[in-house]
């Protein structure tokens, strides 16, 4: 692959999308910085339309495609939540219908509210079904199938994020983003390394959910055999994409997080920030632990908060033990 996309490209997809989307605050945490000892600045995706940065994806394909004179009469995607409510909300806003495929154990406010934003919805026993569900639809004259991730568009306008946060807050030492199929990560790291190519950028995933970690290994794309054990539903892909993967390689660090480690700080950033908080989001927050420890001298880091949108069993699971005792330190 050796079309890389380009700080360009991040920049074309801000003009279409910046009227559409939400600019979503930066925040923090001074008591959290003073526990740390660094800077940390989180941009709150989750206050972003449909409630995660997916939305940036969809409406820029869909708003490219328009541009392009290509725009399909009908849409379809496969998503297990953010990216599904996404492509609903983007195609209704341009006035074409949308049907998505889903894996049944989808998180069931995310199957209602890619409903109520008016797609079919047809649920799948498996994602692989899904997968394949999708990718026959796709087939079908007049039809536009857009990925969760591996799609050099979705990924431009998942670059926006990163590129939003850097015009307003400046130059920082380094950028966390969770990794998934690999999209926000992979715009992250075309956005970062655009403006300031000095910046690390840093993934994380579940260790239960390690198929990115292990393909970086590897040098080759590993697929999960299995639907992966972790409440970070946004990072239940069975493996990241040929595109993402091309970006993923070239990152500073990459960290697999415990069900644990994720747990804690989503309770200890819903309690500090005041905003409720996907698990998948807080993926960064424990990989940005973990490198402050090596720092010898104080960072200023951005975080990246991908998503809000937790249903009541994900909700119960994530409070069912108390980590609130244990205040945050890099001891």
């Amino acid at each position: 692959m050796n079309n890389l996309l380009q700080l360009s490209d991040i920049i074309a997809a801000k003009k279409r999308i910046g009227t559409l989307v939400n600019d979503t605050p930066i925040i923090g945490s001074s008591l959290l910085n003073k526990w740390l000892g660094h800077e940390i600045y989180f941009k709150a995706e989750g206050l972003q339309k449909i409630g995660a940065f997916k939305a940036r994806g969809a409406c820029n394909t869909i708003a490219w495609l328009i541009e392009n004179n290509q725009k399909p009469k009908h849409i379809v995607a496969n998503s297990s939540g953010n990216h599904a409510q996404a492509v609903a909300w983007a195609a209704k806003m341009f006035g074409i219908p949308t049907t998505i495929y889903m894996p049944s154990y989808s998180s069931k406010i995310k199957i209602q509210a890619t409903s109520s934003y008016g797609a079919k919805v047809i649920l799948c026993e498996s994602r692989i079904i899904a997968d394949q569900q999708v990718q026959q639809s796709a087939k079908e004259e007049g039809t536009y199938w857009i990925p969760p991730f591996n799609h050099e568009q979705v990924i431009s306008g998942q670059g926006t994020v990163a590129y939003d946060a850097l015009q307003e807050i400046g130059k920082v030492d380094a950028v966390f983003a969770p990794c998934g199929g690999g999209g926000l990560l992979s715009g992250s790291y075309v956005a970062t390394k655009g403006i300031s190519p000095t910046t690390q950028v840093i993934g994380a995933e579940p260790l239960n959910a390690n198929d990115a970690a292990n393909s970086i290994r590897t040098n080759i794309i590993q697929r999960l055999k299995t639907v992966p054990n972790t409440l970070a539903d946004g990072a239940m892909t069975l493996s990241v994409g040929r595109i993402t993967f091309e970006y993923l390689k070239k990152l500073d660090e990459f960290y697999e997080i415990k069900e644990t480690d994720m747990i804690y700080w989503t309770q200890w950033l819903t309690h500090l920030l005041k905003l409720r908080i996907e698990p998948t989001s807080a993926l960064s927050m424990e990989a940005a632990k973990q490198w402050m420890k090596k720092q010898s001298s104080k960072k200023k880091i951005l975080i990246i908060l991908s998503g809000s949108n937790i249903d009541q069993p994900t909700n119960l699971k994530i409070w069912e033990n108390d980590f609130l005792s244990e205040i945050p330190s890099l001891l």
